[in-house]
């Protein structure tokens, strides 16, 4: 098997716990209350921000001018079409500028993040991949298993058009590659390393929905909201 490969099936559980999160599917279902998926969408908007930041990093890393351009594109193309998505979903939520200026990321949102830099930091363009490649491939699988829902809710369907698009697919199949061609060779002990990382990406990817579905913040009380 290849890295990807591998690494996928070693988090296959912890997959599954995504697929089948509450928040997931009452986004499905069409029945996810809007102040849960407002809460989500404040706090993703945090991170993609981030999220385009170590794609910049990444690009720092590269040592060949095609993998510089590539990780730049992503930052402004993939990252910068998710934010203005984002944008989108601020008005059909009545997102205000209140909410904007009083924003905080969330304990998981702030930890994902700081995840994500700490690897870039102290790591190479694998390390660095690594720990970005499980946002990509988590979503695209996700949206690949909703294609076919029908919430008939204007934002959720809208979500799920971008995770299931063509597009969203060959950026996360291009990242695949790249991450594979990357560990080739590599002693097994580097290898476990970047696993690391990986899995690590892929249990925040699980405590996001989480973090949304409780409307997370820094207060000790849980804000449980079932839908």
């Amino acid at each position: 098997m290849t890295f990807c490969e591998e690494v996928r099936k070693e988090c296959e559980d912890v997959w599954e716990e995504s697929f089948h999160h509450p928040f997931i599917a009452a986004l499905a279902e069409g029945t996810l209350p809007e102040e849960v998926f407002k809460h989500y969408v404040l706090q993703d908007s945090y991170y993609l921000k981030h999220f385009a930041k170590v794609h910049a990093m990444a690009a720092v890393q590269a040592t060949d001018l095609l993998t510089v351009q590539r990780f730049a594109q992503h930052a402004d193309g993939t990252c910068g079409a998710e934010i203005s998505l984002h944008e989108g979903f601020f008005g059909l939520l009545g997102v205000t500028e209140e909410d904007i200026e009083n924003f905080e990321p969330a304990p998981t949102a702030y930890a994902y993040t700081s995840h994500l830099y700490r690897t870039a930091l102290e790591g190479d363009l694998a390390a660095t991949l690594s720990a970005l490649l499980p946002c990509y491939w988590l979503y695209y699988e996700i949206g690949e298993r909703l294609k076919d829902a029908k919430p008939n809710h204007p934002i959720y369907d809208k979500w799920i058009a971008t995770y299931s698009s063509e597009w969203f697919e060959q950026a996360t199949r291009e990242q695949i590659d790249r991450l594979n061609k990357l560990t080739e060779n590599l002693t097994d002990r580097r290898c476990d390393e970047l696993k690391a990382h990986f899995v690590k990406s892929t249990h925040y990817e699980l405590q996001f929905w989480e973090m949304a579905w409780a409307k997370q913040n820094w207060s000790l009380e849980s804000k449980e909201v079932h839908a």
